[in-house]
C-alpha cells in the first residue's frame, strides 16, 4: 500500500488510495476504522492528522475525497485536507495549472494549484449561520453570540458551517492551553448533535485575526482551513472584520477572501514530506495497544 504524506502548515495528511484497500474494506462514516486510525497514530503507524482517501475511479470525471480523522471517524470537508489533496493531484500530474473541482462529502469544491505547487487556492463554498445546517440545537435561527457552558465558565459564542460545524469564541487571549482546556469540551457539548470544531479567535484589526484551534476527531492541531474559513466569516459577520483577512495560525499563515454571499475563498502552503509503502507485515500486524 502506498502511501503520500503531506503538510499545510504543520497540519498533516496521509493520502491513500481507496483502490489499495481490501473490497471488504469498511469505510462507512463514524465507522472507526482500525487500520485508518492505526496509520495515523504516531507510535504504531506513519502518524499524521488525518488520512485522506482517494476514491475517484476510471470513470470519474471529477476526483472523489473523504477524509478521515485519526479517531476513524470521518469529516465533511476540510480545508488543508482539500488543499493537500490537490497538491497529490498534481504531483500525480492529474491536474495542471488551471482550475478544477473535486467532490468531498461536504460538497464540490474548485481549487487551483500554483507557485509550483507550493501554494493551493480553494473555492469553499458558502458560509451558512443557521442552526438547522450546522447544526445547533434549538429553535431554527443564526447562532451568533450566544452563550454556552463549558466546563465552570459561561462563554459567548458563534456557530457556523461550510459542510462541517464550528463553534467560534472570540477572546483577549486565544492560547494552545485554553484551546485544550475549553476544545475537547466545546466539541463534545450536547448542544452540537455532530460534534463541532472549535476556535478560540483574537481580533488584531480589520484584516488579521489569530486563532486557536481545537479539531473534532484530531484535537489540538496547528492548523486548519475549514477553521479559519469560519472564524474569518463570524468575524466579518459580526463587523469585527472587513471580507480580506490574514488568519495567522500557530503553524502559519492563510488568506481567506468573503463574497457578499459568505462564499469563501482561501490560499494556503502545501509542502510534501515524503512518499513509502506500508509493509504488508504492518498491515497484518493487531497491536494489542494503541496510544
Amino acid at each position: 500500500m502506498e502511501f503520500f504524506k503531506y503538510h499545510a502548515l504543520g497540519n498533516s495528511y496521509i493520502v491513500l488510495r481507496a483502490a489499495d484497500f481490501p473490497v471488504s474494506s469498511d469505510f462507512s462514516c463514524g465507522g472507526n476504522n482500525a487500520l485508518l486510525q492505526r496509520i495515523c497514530n504516531q507510535n504504531v503507524g506513519v502518524g499524521s492528522d488525518g488520512v485522506l482517501l482517494d476514491c475517484t475511479t476510471d470513470t470519474d470525471t471529477i476526483p472523489q475525497l473523504r477524509i478521515f480523522n485519526p479517531d476513524g471517524s470521518e469529516a465533511e470537508k476540510s480545508g488543508n485536507g482539500i488543499r493537500i489533496f490537490c497538491r497529490y493531484l498534481w504531483d500525480q500530474k492529474r491536474v495542471a495549472d488551471k482550475p478544477f473541482y473535486l467532490d468531498t462529502k461536504g460538497g464540490r469544491v474548485q481549487a487551483l494549484v500554483f507557485a509550483d505547487g507550493n501554494q493551493v487556492r480553494v473555492e469553499m463554498g458558502q458560509v451558512s449561520f443557521h442552526s438547522k445546517k450546522i447544526p445547533v440545537r434549538g429553535a431554527g435561527r443564526d447562532v451568533l453570540k450566544e452563550t454556552i457552558e463549558a466546563g465552570d465558565q459561561t462563554l459567548v459564542y458563534s456557530a457556523a458551517t461550510i459542510g462541517n460545524p464550528h463553534c467560534v469564541i472570540f477572546t483577549d487571549n486565544p492560547t494552545e492551553s485554553l484551546a485544550r482546556e475549553l476544545g475537547p469540551l466545546l466539541e463534545n457539548h450536547p448542544q452540537f448533535p455532530n460534534r463541532t470544531n472549535v476556535q478560540f479567535v483574537k481580533v488584531l484589526n480589520k484584516r488579521e485575526i489569530q486563532v486557536e484551534i481545537w479539531e473534532r476527531g484530531a484535537g489540538y492541531t496547528l492548523a486548519s482551513g475549514s477553521s479559519s474559513c469560519a472564524a474569518a466569516a463570524v468575524a466579518h459577520k459580526l463587523g469585527y472584520c472587513g471580507p480580506d483577512i490574514l488568519v495567522h495560525l500557530a503553524g502559519g499563515d492563510i488568506t481567506i477572501n468573503i463574497a457578499p454571499d459568505y462564499s469563501i475563498t482561501m490560499a494556503g502552503a502545501v509542502a510534501h514530506i515524503a512518499t513509502g509503502e506500508v509493509s504488508r507485515e504492518w498491515q497484518n500486524d493487531k497491536p494489542h495497544h494503541m496510544r
